[in-house]
């Protein structure tokens, strides 16, 4: 087989770079009125398709939104499941929660459902994991995060959602699964540090409070 290329160590840092500096970006950072070209999605989509996929799977399907009425639907999906999780924190928490500001669904130009399309027969190496698939699909959503951010756009997970609202509106195939609902735009700056760990949200865990050598501690 023919041999890969290979990359020198200023290709290395700054990959890196871009790694560290990868933000998720909300409603309140997304430039509204500078549309986002259709080749940046093209070159977005093309970092997904080419994602590690389990047995060369590639069981990734994209809805690229950008229709308001569309978009407002699923607003309504999140102002509703937003208002569950805010029940669940208490106290100082939940005023806190009451002032992020936790999508951008309506102000980012482009959103964009990513949905894992379980195939039809046996997956090599997904035989004993099935849950491989939708790890495949969560690796194409990062490689999409990365060229995004090296192209100075900015992307947002929306998470708070439900998504069998969201197949519906967008009328996905009952067998699809989504994994992502993204939010895609120019921003007006992108943070030193991601947002949460600047509020103090959750602090950022130690290094070596993760690591482990051959096992978990114990004899």
């Amino acid at each position: 087989m023919e041999a890969g290329k290979l990359f020198s160590e200023q290709d290395a840092a700054l990959l890196e770079e871009i790694i560290l500096n990868r933000r998720d970006v909300r409603g309140n950072r997304f430039c509204t009125d500078k549309p986002v070209a259709d080749e940046v999605i093209d070159k977005l989509i093309t970092a997904a398709l080419n994602a590690p996929s389990v047995g060369f799977s590639q069981p990734w399907e994209f809805v690229i939104i950008k229709d308001e009425a569309v978009k407002l639907k699923v607003k309504q999906s999140f102002t509703e499941e937003n208002q569950k999780a805010v029940n669940l924190f208490e106290d100082s928490r939940q005023a806190e929660y009451n002032r992020l500001k936790l999508e951008g669904i309506i102000e980012a130009p482009v959103n964009m459902a990513v949905f894992y399309k379980p195939s039809a027969g046996p997956v090599l190496g997904q035989t004993s994991m099935s849950e491989v698939g939708q790890y495949s699909v969560v690796c194409a959503i990062q490689n999409m995060w990365l060229m995004a951010r090296a192209l100075n756009i900015g992307m947002g997970w929306v998470s708070i959602l439900d998504p069998h609202k969201v197949k519906n509106i967008l009328r996905a195939p009952q067998q699809n699964q989504l994994i992502a609902y993204l939010c895609i735009g120019y921003v007006d700056k992108f943070l030193t540090r991601p947002e949460l760990d600047i509020l103090q949200w959750e602090k950022r865990k130690v290094r070596d409070s993760v690591i482990f050598h051959d096992q978990y501690g114990g004899q």
